[in-house]
């Protein structure tokens, strides 16, 4: 049977942004919003495929800071509060762990994962203080990341499988958020855990 080397995925999970102001994560003390992906998959052979990824991951400040730290913020002119969504799109090879010249002949367990290189776009709404009545200012920032895949399949059927996948978009900029200064990786990183559905298809429609 001639293999179906192309694969659609549709993915759907939960994400948080490590932001400048977006809480005290060593004490899970942040937000978690929802996360959206689509990807188009060319398997180039037995273990290497090609891969383009596009979704939305929407992104919220938290936590609780301290004094001494809105005093920096205000010193600065940093934003305390980030809301709303971050769009992207990226390209990355990706490999199997366990290689597989046929969809059919396909473990029923299978690892993958790689890196690439892509482009994401902001839009938040961003307040400079704690205080309900200030009116928020809209910011929109356009950079590139490298995203850094992983996932563990499970075929469902014979052109199907679902999967659990972790990403990291490590970003270029400091400033997704409006503050910059206080991330201890110094750019900030979006971060996802989807459950993925994942459908293998002739490239022309055809079969």
């Amino acid at each position: 049977m001639q293999s179906r080397d192309n694969i659609v995925s549709i993915g759907v999970g939960p994400s948080f942004a490590y932001l400048d102001n977006g809480g005290q994560y060593r004490s899970f003390n942040f937000e978690f919003k929802p996360s959206v992906s689509a990807s188009l998959i060319k398997r180039l052979n037995d273990r290497f495929e090609i891969r383009a990824t596009g979704g939305v991951q929407w992104i919220s400040s938290g936590g609780n800071p301290s004094t001494s730290v809105t005093d920096i913020w205000t010193s600065n002119n940093s934003a305390f509060t980030a809301n709303g969504s971050v769009i992207y799109f990226d390209v990355m090879p990706s490999f199997y762990v366990i290689p597989f010249g046929n969809h059919m002949n396909r473990s029923m367990f299978n690892l993958y994962g790689g890196l690439g290189l892509g482009v994401m776009h902001s839009n938040t709404e961003q307040t400079k203080s704690f205080n309900a009545e200030e009116r928020p200012v809209r910011k929109k920032v356009t950079t590139g990341y490298v995203p850094i895949r992983a996932g563990l399949s499970y075929s469902i059927g014979p052109f199907s499988d679902i999967a659990l996948e972790g990403t990291m978009l490590l970003s270029f900029t400091d400033n997704l958020d409006g503050n910059i200064g206080f991330n201890r990786f110094d750019n900030d990183i979006l971060v996802q855990g989807q459950l993925v559905y994942r459908r293998y298809f002739f490239s022309d429609f055809s079969r």
